[in-house]
């Protein structure tokens, strides 16, 4: 019984880390396409009538949360961020743009079991 401790933790493990490397190539992609104002991000957010600081802050927003998900200590913190942010890009889908927005929900739902699988760590960071 006490080695199977041992291969549920290193599973549990390997998902984690699964879930931290897609959500950060994932968010670091998408920062950058903000950050360097492609053509498409800036048109979308036109439409959404924030503006372009509205674009840089989500996309430095993205960026710290793709850094962040990939740090141990923080990880669960940077997943709640990128949870919320893809939480945000499915309302504007829905509402404003009018776009394909089951992505969001599938990123969502990444994010989403990332914070869960790593809720024991919530409140730590904060001691």
């Amino acid at each position: 019984m006490a080695a199977s401790v041992p291969v549920v933790s290193r599973r549990r493990t390997i998902l984690i880390w699964g879930l931290r490397v897609i959500l950060a190539l994932l968010f670091f992609a998408t920062a950058f396409g903000k950050l360097s104002s492609q053509a498409m991000m800036v048109a979308e957010f036109e439409t959404i009538g924030m503006g372009r600081w509205f674009l840089y802050l989500t996309g430095a927003l993205e960026l710290f949360g793709a850094l962040a998900v990939l740090i141990p200590r923080i990880s669960v913190y940077g997943a709640a961020l990128l949870f919320c942010i893809a939480i945000g890009a499915f309302v504007a889908q829905v509402l404003i743009l009018h776009m394909d927005w089951v992505h969001t929900i599938v990123i969502a739902a990444v994010a989403a079991t990332a914070v869960y699988l790593q809720r024991d760590k919530l409140g730590r960071f904060a001691r």
